[in-house]
């Protein structure tokens, strides 16, 4: 069966992966899904990330980050531009999240980036999700 949005099926994954209180969790490789991989992982919201060559075809495993008391990392990790409705946003109108302390990740004509980078480079792009 085939996946309409792979995106939200990435997030869903590590949704359930965090509240099953999973070591890291496995999903489809795609260079979008590395991206944001690679932004999770600059925020400190993922402990590692390793693409791995598994047959048929490649796959990312995500290392989940949790905190002293066993409690994860990421609270709320929430799909925004969705496949019927596309959300696009200029570099003003990217607001932070919780007064910084989360961040929204977006597709932007230099890759994907969170929310900072965007406004420090002035970029604007596709918002995908937002990590709280």
């Amino acid at each position: 069966m085939s996946c309409t949005d792979p995106i939200a099926d990435m997030l869903t994954v590590i949704r359930n992966g965090l509240q099953a209180n999973k070591a890291n969790v496995t999903v489809p490789h795609s260079v979008i899904k590395t991206g944001i991989c690679k932004v999770l992982k600059s925020e400190g919201y993922i402990t590692v990330f390793d693409v791995i060559d598994t047959k048929p075809a490649r796959s990312i495993k995500i290392g989940l980050k949790y905190g002293s008391h066993g409690e994860s990392v990421i609270t709320e990790i929430k799909r925004i531009s969705k496949s019927g409705l596309r959300i696009y946003t200029g570099s003003k109108g990217i607001k932070p999240i919780i007064r910084g302390y989360g961040i929204t990740i977006l597709t932007t004509s230099r890759g994907v980036l969170s929310d900072r980078d965007c406004r420090k480079q002035k970029l604007g792009g596709e918002v995908l999700c937002t990590v709280k």
